[in-house]
C-alpha cells in the first residue's frame, strides 16, 4: 500500500516538473525583442542616460533589416550587410505599414548573428554589444527611440537587429491603423505583443506534452484508486 502511494506521489511530482518546464518554455519563447529593449534601457539608465521609447514601427523595420541580412552571418558571428537608404523608405517602411511622412532619422544600428538561440541577456552581451564601438552606439545621447528585431534562417543562425532614432515619441515611425495591417510571418519585433513564430510553436508543443502527460497521470491514478477499492 505504501509502495503504491509512493508511486502515485512520483507521478504527481513528475507532472509538476513537466508543467513548470512548459511554463518556463512559454515565458522564454514569448517576445525576446521586448526583453532586449528592457536590457538596453537598464544599461542606459545605469549610466545616467535617458530611457528610450520602445517604438513598434522602428522595431518592425529592425525586423525587416534582420530579414534582409539573414544570409550574411560570418564564421565569427558578424553580419556583413548594409541596406541602402532606399531600402528603409521604399521596402522596410511600406512592408511594416509605417506612414512615410512620419519616417524619422535613424541615429544608429547594431546587428549580430549567432548559430544558436541565446537568451536576450546573453544575446546582448555576446552578440550585439561585444566591443567599444557597439557600446558607444548604445550609449549615444542623441537616441530617443529604439526598436529590436529578431529572425532565424530556416534551421540556421539567429539574427538580431537594433535600430535607434532621435524621433519624438508617438510622432515618428507611426504605424498605419495602429499596426493592424502588419502581417508578421517570421521572427518578432519589439513593441509588439505577438510572440516569435518559432517560439510560439515551441511553447505550444511544450503545453501539449504536459496535457498528454497530465491525462496519463489522471488515468493511472484512477486505476490505482479503483484497484484499492
Amino acid at each position: 500500500m505504501v509502495k503504491k502511494r509512493l508511486c502515485c506521489c512520483g507521478w504527481f511530482i513528475l507532472f509538476s516538473h513537466l508543467l513548470l518546464a512548459a511554463l518556463v518554455c512559454s515565458k522564454n519563447h514569448g517576445n525576446p525583442a521586448n526583453d532586449l529593449v528592457e536590457i538596453i534601457n537598464n544599461n542606459r539608465t545605469a549610466h545616467k542616460l535617458s530611457k528610450l521609447n520602445d517604438s513598434p514601427g522602428l522595431g518592425c523595420i529592425a525586423l525587416q533589416y534582420a530579414e534582409l541580412c539573414k544570409g550574411n552571418c560570418s564564421i565569427n558571428n558578424t553580419v556583413n550587410c548594409k541596406p541602402s537608404e532606399d531600402d528603409f523608405t521604399e521596402v522596410f517602411a511600406p512592408d511594416c505599414g509605417v506612414e512615410l511622412p512620419t519616417f524619422g532619422t535613424i541615429t544608429g544600428h547594431i546587428v549580430g548573428c549567432q548559430s544558436k538561440y541565446l537568451e536576450p541577456s546573453l544575446a546582448f552581451a555576446h552578440v550585439l554589444v561585444r566591443d567599444s564601438k557597439a557600446l558607444s552606439i548604445l550609449r549615444n545621447k542623441s537616441h530617443t527611440e529604439v526598436g529590436v528585431g529578431m529572425v532565424r534562417v530556416h534551421k540556421g543562425p539567429f539574427f538580431w537587429s537594433v535600430l535607434f532614432s532621435s524621433g519624438k515619441t508617438n510622432s515618428t515611425f507611426v504605424l498605419e491603423n495602429r499596426g493592424a495591417g502588419i502581417q508578421q510571418k517570421k521572427g518578432c519585433y519589439s513593441g509588439s505583443s505577438i510572440p516569435c513564430s518559432a517560439g510560439q510553436q515551441n511553447a505550444t508543443l511544450g503545453l501539449n506534452n504536459v496535457m498528454i502527460m497530465g491525462f496519463l497521470c489522471v488515468v493511472y491514478l484512477l486505476k490505482q484508486f479503483h484497484f484499492n477499492l
